[in-house]
């Protein structure tokens, strides 16, 4: 799922969809992707495709991010919403006090860890030592791995980071690294749909201090201030959406085939149905995040010294869910 899709300018943003059925004098609102879209935005789709948007009085445009722009963008009034990570968000509001909340979770629990091809010997994360992983050259990244090798008895200097920023993970596989950090629903799922053996190390289950939120639902402070009613319109089509995407998800699927047709099918309809149970897990309800496990992250990462200040609980809401 790491597929970046570049943009000449940063503010040059391209509209990926437009509200169905507009209603007259509706509440223009843009919600920017974190990536092309793909299964995790599949409820907004849905949504806009069902007319849900426009019941409440929406007109909604899906917007195309630059490269690793989605929260600066949303910060400067460009979007009301986007799709970003808790990971990227806590730097964002801790080191560069962006105005910007998560205000829900896509998917309730990690679904990313490190994927490796069958035969490299990868099978827990002391594993890594004496072979290549690819760094993104993120300070988290190496953080994160550094733990999980170092807790599990392992050398953490004897794994080679390899600055490697592929859109194709298969293919950095089989030519520079040896793991790669993906999301199961997507990489995951496609070397399922390929045939391609894999070994798996999901973050989540190794440490709980890394089922942190990915992705979730971002919102722009100063906006949802002066409309708190359009926000939470907003949200409950959107929770429609992903409510039906979860007891639909063959159709939910094909809703994102029609938007998006040059995805893969059969990779689009399997990553559907994998996702369907996992949107809303054990939570309550889509979207609600805990603040126990949002907190225990955030104070990990200030430990780290990734973070300038300790977020704590810090940096989402629940209160613009229906």
């Amino acid at each position: 799922m790491k597929i970046f899709f570049l943009i000449v300018s940063a503010l040059s943003i391209t509209f990926a969809g437009c509200g169905v059925g507009k209603p007259t004098n509706a509440e223009h609102v843009r919600i920017i992707l974190d990536w092309t879209p793909n299964t995790n935005h599949t409820g907004i789709y849905v949504a806009l495709e069902k007319g849900w948007f426009a019941e409440e009085g929406l007109s909604v445009a899906i917007l195309l991010p630059p490269e690793d722009g989605a929260l600066l963008l949303l910060a400067l009034g460009q979007a009301e919403f986007a799709v970003d990570f808790q990971e990227s968000l806590g730097p964002a509001i801790a080191n560069s006090s962006l105005p910007i909340t998560a205000v829900a979770a896509v998917i309730n629990h990690n679904t990313s860890g490190l994927m490796s091809l069958k035969g490299t010997g990868i099978t827990r994360p002391r594993d890594l030592a004496g072979k290549r992983f690819a760094s993104w050259e993120t300070p988290l990244v190496t953080a994160i791995v550094q733990h999980i090798v170092e807790g599990d008895g392992g050398s953490f200097n004897d794994v080679t980071m390899i600055p490697n920023m592929a859109t194709d993970a298969f293919s950095a596989l089989e030519t520079d690294v040896d793991s790669i950090w993906i999301y199961y629903a997507w990489d995951g799922i496609e070397a399922e749909v390929r045939g391609t053996a894999i070994d798996y190390l999901d973050l989540g289950t190794i440490d709980p201090l890394f089922d942190f939120y990915t992705p979730v639902i971002v919102i722009n402070d100063q906006w949802a201030a002066a409309n708190p009613n359009t926000a939470k319109k907003f949200m409950k089509a959107v929770s429609r959406g992903y409510a039906f995407a979860i007891e639909n998800p063959a159709e939910a699927a094909e809703i994102l085939l029609q938007y998006v047709p040059e995805l893969e099918g059969k990779l689009v309809r399997q990553s559907q149905a994998w996702l369907a149970p996992r949107y809303q897990g054990d939570a309550h309800r889509w979207g609600e995040i805990d603040p126990r496990r949002w907190g225990a992250f955030y104070r990990w990462m200030y430990q780290q010294g990734l973070l300038d200040k300790n977020l704590g609980e810090g940096g989402f809401t629940n209160e613009y869910l229906p």
